[in-house]
């Protein structure tokens, strides 16, 4: 079996490329790569479509995904909550899109993803300005409207409007684990684990993050099995949460 331990973040970053779209996983500070974010802050590469739950809080010297904001390396941020004022001010002032999503359905896209299903029906979000295509994704340079979401197709079942959204397949996920083998096989902590397995399994290209480096984890105490992870880097600069 390959061995994907790598000896430090940058190594096992090396293929992000400008552009990519990247799913990352965390719930507030909770399960956040941080030293994976800061790598590829480090490798300077931008453009980047970012999807993952928030956008951090916009604090001075922020780390994770608040200093990939801060630093203007994100052109589409698909997300639930961006409470970041660095996000909203790129955002309005051209910058940066948005792709707003409720968050459950943010899960099960990723999460369609991972399983090869083309579409899902969901009522959340029915008739409201992100189903309807009033919602605004990118402001021009002016202040005004420059790009919708487009309205989705909706179908009604058993009398009730459901959306049809669309599964995420980003280019590349990175994820927080707290103990990880050679072989890629992930275990999480407690509720750290929130959208870490799906951005793993939707994603073409895994990076983890582990606090634990094992020879092998037990195949019980697996929650995330090896094949849906590339490599695999220990923590080094973040206290294990």
């Amino acid at each position: 079996m390959i061995d994907k331990i790598r000896p430090k973040a940058a190594d096992a970053l090396d293929s992000v490329h400008n552009g990519a779209s990247i799913a990352i996983g965390g719930f507030g500070q909770s399960g956040v790569p941080l030293d994976l974010i800061d790598a590829l802050c480090d490798r300077d590469v931008r453009g980047l479509h970012i999807i993952a739950n928030n956008g951090g809080r916009g604090l001075p010297g922020e780390r994770g995904i608040g200093r990939l904001l801060a630093e203007n390396r994100v052109s589409r941020f698909s997300c639930s909550f961006p409470v970041n004022p660095a996000f909203f001010e790129r955002y309005f002032s051209g910058e940066v899109e948005i792709e707003l999503v409720p968050q459950g359905t943010l899960a099960e896209r990723l999460r369609a993803g991972g399983s090869g299903i083309g579409g899902f029906y969901t009522p959340t979000a029915a008739g409201t300005v992100l189903a309807d295509g009033g919602f605004v994704v990118r402001y021009g340079k002016n202040g005004e409207p420059e790009k919708t979401l487009a309205q989705k197709e909706r179908r009604v079942i058993d009398g009730r409007t459901y959306v049809l959204e669309s599964p995420l397949r980003p280019d590349f996920a990175l994820v927080k684990a707290h103990r990880a083998d050679r072989y890629g096989n992930l275990r999480f902590r407690l509720g750290a684990r929130n959208f870490n397995p799906l951005a793993a399994m939707a994603a073409k290209t895994t990076i983890a993050q582990a606090d634990q480096i094992a020879a092998a984890l037990d195949p019980d105490d697996i929650h995330l099995p090896g094949p849906f992870v590339d490599r695999v880097v220990a923590t080094e600069l973040e206290p294990a949460r």
